[in-house]
């Protein structure tokens, strides 16, 4: 058992089909749109979790450089965690979900920013992911904005600050409204 990376675009077809296949048991669609699932302006990297061929779990991490209190952040997130269901329950999430941290952090990335359904909060701190009690990350575009306290929704919003400057910044995100506006594909990571 690996984690492996690609960009999403170039992850390979076998591969991507079984990740397309577990979003859309995840998430139901009518017409699966071939090709890519993210923005490529987000600059998606698929992180998968692979064991002899197979995916047992995956994500994309989404980056973009977001403006918070004046100042300049190159922002990430986790978008699309999925585990096969036929291998839930064993710690292979939760694994990957760790690993993206751990790998985030080493990557040129001030801070990690993104929301789960509130039933997943104890599942995201366990893998080291911080709640920020009271933020809310707008998505969308500065136009048509999506916020994850909208009607209907019950959303968490997690982090992690890896630079020094977002370390410092911490407590300005707590409580906070965060324009994260990743357009209209994403429109909230």
């Amino acid at each position: 058992m690996h984690i492996v990376t690609f960009p999403e675009a170039r992850t390979p077809p076998a591969l991507r089909g079984q990740v397309r296949r577990l979003q859309t048991e995840a998430w139901p669609e009518p017409e699966p749109a071939p090709g890519p699932v993210h923005d490529p302006a987000l600059s998606p990297l698929s992180v998968l979790l692979v064991d002899d061929g197979r995916v047992l779990a995956a994500l994309d991490v989404l980056a973009k450089e977001i403006t918070h209190r004046g100042h300049r952040y190159a922002a990430g997130g986790l978008s699309t965690v999925v585990t096969d269901p036929a291998v839930r329950h064993r710690g292979h999430g939760r694994h990957l979900v760790t690993e993206a941290r751990r790998m985030m952090a080493e990557l040129p990335f001030d801070l990690a920013l993104f929301t789960c359904d509130r039933p997943l909060r104890g599942f995201y701190e366990s893998a080291g992911w911080q709640v920020l009690a009271g933020t809310v990350l707008v998505g969308g575009t500065p136009a048509d904005p999506f916020p994850s306290d909208a009607p209907g929704f019950d959303k968490v919003t997690l982090a992690g600050f890896f630079s020094p400057a977002a370390r410092r910044a911490q407590a300005t995100f707590a409580g906070a409204r965060v324009g994260l506006y990743p357009g209209v594909i994403d429109r909230l990571w």
